[in-house]
């Protein structure tokens, strides 16, 4: 491990942070974590604490009926803006389908082309020198050396292999994290294996240090966040409208439900109340650090 930690994760009253974003799993992914380390969600949130304060590239995106998922942008906007609460300089990378939607929120975005090779991705990282890169809900190559949806339906035109990023940061010092719910996403390729076997998928072969698999990929990142809220002490996590509104205006700039495909504030599939269940039930374990009550939160 790159940046290892000697702190031992506490005991979390109730259901733990991954089992709170595991709830009503149905795509496997309660299947995949019985590889991965118990409180890796946690662990994951440790090794970022651990970090020199530099600069964070995050992306996010997945192309959907020729726009992109509601699954992703909010997750990544929660863990970029609780990045910068402490201290780091986050920035969005990503492509067409996201324009715009990062913009309002005053999180730095950088957009990549479909065309864009290696070289672009190799100046990225020369230019901003990240210590770390997470990669929320989006496509990675797979076995095929294409870019495809659940549907094995090739999106390759109309995605940018930002995945280049995490594999030019394999030999460098740079903490890469992976968030996903299917088994196409970057990080996914630390499972391929089971993926192909156990779920009958063509997974991403694209690795990552750390992997965080949720039920969807925007409770995985809420759950990254409320962890970072937990160790560090820090109010991180937003009010939970804060995230709904945010939902309201992708979908009014043309995101879709990556499963229904219908321009509408709901996240695969899943309705407000749940959304707001999760949401509620990780920030009531990251409050368990003492700090600040959901009334008093409110974006920096």
């Amino acid at each position: 491990m790159k940046y290892p930690s000697t702190q031992a994760a506490p005991a979390l009253p109730q259901s733990s942070i991954e089992e709170i974003s595991l709830r009503y799993s149905s795509r496997g992914m309660t299947i995949l974590r019985q590889y991965l380390r118990e409180d890796y969600c946690r662990h994951t949130a440790k090794r970022l604490l651990s970090l020199p304060r530099g600069s964070v590239l995050l992306t996010t995106g997945f192309y959907v009926a020729g726009v992109a998922e509601t699954d992703g942008p909010p997750g990544t906007l929660c863990l970029a803006a609780a990045l910068k609460k402490l201290g780091f300089s986050p920035t969005i990378v990503t492509d067409h389908i996201c324009r715009n939607l990062f913009e309002m929120e005053r999180i730095p975005v950088t957009y990549v082309d479909v065309v864009d090779g290696r070289l672009t991705y190799e100046t990225l990282l020369q230019r901003y020198k990240p210590v770390a890169l997470i990669s929320v809900e989006r496509c990675g190559r797979n076995r095929k050396n294409d870019y495809a949806n659940m549907r094995d339906v090739s999106i390759a035109k109309e995605t940018a292999s930002i995945d280049t990023l995490f594999e030019l940061a394999a030999d460098r010092d740079i903490l890469t994290i992976g968030i996903g719910d299917g088994g196409n996403e970057i990080g996914m390729g630390n499972l391929k294996d089971v993926i192909a076997h156990q779920l009958s998928l063509t997974p991403c072969t694209i690795t990552v240090d750390e992997l965080i698999v949720a039920t969807t990929s925007n409770w995985g990142a809420y759950a990254l966040a409320a962890c970072m809220e937990l160790f560090s002490g820090k109010p991180l996590l937003p009010a939970y409208q804060e995230i709904a509104d945010f939902l309201k205006r992708i979908v009014s700039l043309g995101c879709v439900d990556g499963v229904t495909k219908k321009q509408e504030p709901t996240v695969d599939g899943f309705s407000p109340d749940v959304e707001e269940e999760i949401f509620q039930a990780l920030l009531n374990v990251a409050k368990k650090s003492g700090i600040a009550s959901p009334g008093q939160r409110r974006t920096s």
